[in-house]
């Protein structure tokens, strides 16, 4: 049994879409970044190689490599579950927190879930998904950027 922690952040800015488990979500600004900058996919991922000591999303996705400009997340999101496939784990579950005074999130948090969970072929009741506000505190309490946390338990196949 292994857990994993994976935490990131982006800024928000004007002229970007805003996609969050890979659902484009209406609002005025979205998440700055090389890909399509998908905070909630990026900190999954992270939990995912960390659980398995295969590293950081940094190592296989550079943000200086064009082949990842804009790309989906959730592709990103579908080669790290290779990787942990080939390294012989099974993902239990996943529990994320999204940080964000704004947009609510709420009326898309179940086809969040469902996008993670095709993508990594496990069942929707293993993936969490919450989200919070910060009450006004702090770059995300101010608008200023979007922060998750994200933890996630596998089990060595053998």
């Amino acid at each position: 049994m292994r857990i994993g922690l994976g935490y990131d952040v982006h800024k928000l800015v004007y002229n970007r879409h805003l996609v969050l488990g890979g659902v484009l979500i209406p609002f005025d600004k979205g998440l700055l970044g090389h890909s399509d900058a998908d905070v909630l996919i990026h900190a999954i991922m992270d939990s995912l190689l960390g659980a398995s000591c295969l590293g950081d999303i940094g190592k296989y996705f550079p943000d200086n490599d064009k082949r990842y400009k804009d790309i989906s997340s959730l592709k990103l999101l579908s080669k790290v579950s290779n990787l942990i496939e080939d390294n012989k784990y099974v993902i239990e579950n996943i529990d994320s927190t999204i940080i964000a005074e704004k947009p609510k999130l709420s009326p898309y948090i179940k086809d969040m879930r469902a996008n993670i969970a095709k993508t990594l072929n496990i069942n929707i009741s293993a993936i969490s998904i919450k989200a919070t506000t910060e009450e006004g505190l702090g770059f995300t309490g101010s608008g200023e950027g979007i922060a998750v946390q994200s933890i996630c338990l596998l089990n060595k196949i053998t």
